[in-house]
């Protein structure tokens, strides 16, 4: 007996709607929320930034082509671009923090 997947789109949200409301939240902790969900995007696209930064300083310390610098992290050469362009949504924390380690660079927390 075979069943049928039911594909039909019943609601889009749209781009800039708070996603919590439309969830059914009540309209102050939809708000409360988002502005958290925000927050915490913020917070982690700086401390890319930052890894991504410190990958760059590397690689200008080291007064190296990208396509080395590929070699050495066992990536792509536009990869290497990514970083040094600081496209923060292309990496996860823990790509960037490997990479430092290849370079030689060990990334430690702090936390509080």
């Amino acid at each position: 007996m075979s069943h049928a997947v039911d594909g039909k789109i019943r609601h889009i949200t749209v781009a800039d709607a708070n996603v919590f409301a439309e969830l059914g939240f009540e309209e102050s902790e939809a708000k409360r929320l988002q502005e958290d969900a925000q927050k915490e995007v913020e917070q982690l696209i700086l401390i890319k930034r930052q890894l991504m930064q410190e990958i760059s300083s590397w690689i200008t310390e080291h007064n190296l082509r990208q396509a080395e610098v590929a070699d050495k992290l066992n990536v792509s050469r536009p990869r290497v671009s990514d970083v040094v362009n600081l496209k923060t949504s292309k990496f996860t924390l823990d790509t960037l923090v490997m990479m430092l380690s290849k370079l030689g660079k060990p990334v430690s927390v702090t936390v509080g």
